[in-house]
């Protein structure tokens, strides 16, 4: 029998609630062990291992020192799976990408950083953090699993992919497709700001059930259907200006303000479409 992929968990910027999300998974854990060797996780193992075929890495990076870990694990892996938005996106810390560091470390650690960290420790120590990034900034991703927290099924698609060889597709519609399949309320006729026409799917609307908007924590669609979004927008008063700003609570890094307007300079270019044409509405 041929020796199972071995699996590492790591972790850099970030709160480890995406593999705490893992580890409560249950009985599908359970039998997804059977299938891989797991030689390094610091959230349920002593042991540790520089060895490993699949690197699962959480957090984003915001320290130039990280760079050569999260480099040598790329080097290691046959495969790497972002997992979370830290990972995939930057996350929420990415906020800080807005401010002068200086001015932040003096905020959060006053004397400390102001007056020992520059006379005794040159300015480092505990106060290196940087700007935030995603880790695909640094080094090649293989797949990534969105979201804040990660969804739990989604995880073990994704294993079930990585371990028989097959490629992953990553949702790519917008969470309202969602909310229609499960016949939700339009959080916009609840009065809410929703970032559901043009977030990524695949958390099954999870925010919504729980009646909650959604946030954006995966991402924006790789090719945002603007005509939907802005009808729905419109239908309600906004414009879909009003909610870009939202998507800097896990996006800042990810350019979402962009990413609308190279879909808007594809749809200016597009065919119109109409019946019976072999080009697809945008």
């Amino acid at each position: 029998m041929a020796d199972k992929p071995r699996v590492a968990f790591f972790d850099f910027a970030c709160c480890e609630g995406c593999q705490l999300t893992v580890l409560s998974i249950g009985e599908p854990l359970i039998t997804l062990l059977q299938h891989i060797d797991v030689v390094t996780w610091r959230e349920a193992l002593s042991e540790k291992s520089d060895q490993f075929d699949i690197a699962v890495v959480e957090g984003s990076i915001n320290r130039d020192s990280d760079v050569a870990r999260l480099k040598a694990i790329r080097e290691k892996a046959k495969v790497v799976v972002a997992l979370g938005a830290c990972a995939t996106l930057g996350g929420v810390q990415g906020q800080g990408n807005l401010f002068d560091r200086d001015e932040l470390r003096t905020l959060v650690y006053g004397d400390a950083y102001s007056s020992i960290a520059k006379s005794q420790l040159g300015g480092n120590w505990i106060f290196e953090a940087g700007e935030v990034r995603p880790i695909s900034s640094e080094i090649q991703v293989d797949i990534s699993i969105h979201g804040c927290p990660i969804n739990a099924d989604e995880f073990l698609a994704v294993m079930e992919n990585v371990l028989v060889g097959r490629p992953y597709r990553m949702p790519n519609e917008a969470v309202c497709y969602e909310c229609k399949l499960n016949q939700y309320e339009c959080v916009y006729d609840r009065g809410q700001i929703c970032l559901g026409p043009v977030t990524r799917c695949g958390c099954n609307a999870i925010c919504i059930s729980k009646g909650q908007r959604c946030f954006g924590c995966r991402g924006m669609v790789d090719d945002p259907n603007l005509h939907a979004a802005k009808d729905v927008l419109q239908e309600h008063g906004m414009k879909l200006e009003d909610i870009l700003g939202l998507f800097r609570m896990y996006s800042l890094r990810a350019e979402p303000e962009k990413k609308i307007a190279e879909a808007e300079e594809k749809s200016r270019k597009a065919e119109p479409w109409r019946f019976g044409s072999t080009t697809s509405p945008v």
